[in-house]
């Protein structure tokens, strides 16, 4: 009954930014944390970015200085910004909420497609 929806990939040209956003909503007791996975064609799944429910914030080193994870804790809503985009970049990314406090459990939304290319 948790359903997650990530929006806001697309299409853009190298240097560019998109804005993904990530919502949760069902049977949503505890959130631990949100995390960002992205995983590009032939390439494994890659953790991209964390935030936890007490506001810290962890990047992968190919991100860090360009990418910026934020959550409304209102709203159960997640989002990255994604700035000076680069061509390998290029991936499908997911966003996933864990839920728990000593069991956790991680629910998957569908995934958006980000393309940088020019």
């Amino acid at each position: 009954q948790v359903q997650v929806v990530e929006s806001g990939g697309g299409l853009v040209q190298p240097g560019g930014s998109l804005r993904l956003s990530c919502a949760a909503s069902g049977s949503i007791y505890s959130i631990v944390a949100m995390v960002w996975y992205r995983q590009a064609p032939g390439k494994q799944r890659e953790v991209v970015a964390v935030i936890t429910s007490g506001g810290t914030t962890n990047y992968a080193d190919s991100v860090k200085g360009r990418f910026t994870i934020s959550r409304d804790n209102s709203r159960n809503a997640g989002y990255l910004q994604m700035n000076s985009l680069k061509p390998e970049d290029t991936a499908v990314y997911y966003c996933t909420v864990l839920l728990g406090t000593t069991a956790w459990e991680e629910y998957w939304g569908q995934g958006t497609q980000v393309t940088v290319s020019s």
